[in-house]
């Protein structure tokens, strides 16, 4: 498998197809494989470069057990890294949950280095979530717990994604979330993305009001509504999802 090393930490990434580059990251506990699963890189590699990511603490990556390693500023070192193994100077950014907060931090911290956003179930703010203390909970009574108690009453889940769920290293995500449980704000940096962006959310989700108001402080940026749709299910419906994506890549980068 490729890696790029990152301050020490082995980030497993994967390109596929051909065209202007475009990074897909994941959310909390998946991994990239499921990019492929749900129909996205079938679909985005035929007319873009992907660079797929697994978030350090996931998938094929390394896993500390610190907290301290799970700075918001590595997870933004880690897709540079990548980046510059590939010696990719800009690319397109579309990030899902955890990925979309990581795209947030990219703003703040590698702006020069995005050419648009796609940001999807997240937002910048700060804020304290119960839920967060609730999954910290499962997770220490293991992956099953966590899996039956956040993935399942979502939305149903292939057998193929609870494999690579069940192979998480619970140890890794508890010290992430042990990091992350107040997560730092990024709303400073709204007004600062200047490059296009599209944010969307399931009308379900908990982070939807908070995602298409930030829509407001941003100066290119445009939102859209997944009516009835829950936290999971806005990644896992990408016949909804793609539709989207694709009118606004062939905005930001037409083919020749």
């Amino acid at each position: 498998m490729p890696y790029a090393d990152s301050h020490g930490v082995r980030i497993h990434y994967q390109v596929e197809g051909a065209g202007p580059p475009l990074v897909l990251l994941h959310g909390f506990t998946d991994s990239l494989a499921s990019w492929y699963e749900f129909g996205y890189v079938s679909a985005l590699a035929p007319d873009y470069k992907l660079i797929l990511l697994d978030a350090r603490g996931h998938g094929g990556s390394d896993k500390p057990h610190e907290p301290v390693a799970y700075e918001t500023e590595l997870n933004v070192a880690d897709v540079l890294a990548v980046l510059d193994t590939l010696h990719v100077p800009t690319v397109h950014f579309f990030g899902y949950s955890m990925g979309g907060q990581i795209g947030f931090a990219m703003a703040k911290y590698a702006v020069a280095r995005c050419a648009s956003m796609i940001l999807g179930g997240a937002d910048p703010y700060q804020g304290y979530l119960p839920e967060r203390d609730q999954w910290l909970a499962m997770l220490q009574q293991g992956m099953a717990t966590f899996i039956d108690g956040a993935w399942v009453p979502q939305a149903p889940i292939s057998p193929a994604l609870r494999a690579r769920l069940l192979a998480n290293d619970a140890a890794a995500l508890i010290a992430s979330r042990l990091k992350n449980r107040d997560r730092p704000s990024f709303a400073e940096v709204l007004p600062m993305m200047t490059m296009p962006c599209l944010l969307y959310a399931g009308e379900a989700d908990g982070r939807y009001p908070n995602a298409k108001a930030c829509v407001r402080e941003m100066p290119n940026a445009t939102f859209f509504s997944l009516p009835g749709l829950m936290h999971a299910e806005g990644f896992f419906r990408s016949d909804l999802v793609l539709p989207h994506v694709t009118r606004f890549l062939a905005t930001v980068s037409p083919r020749e």
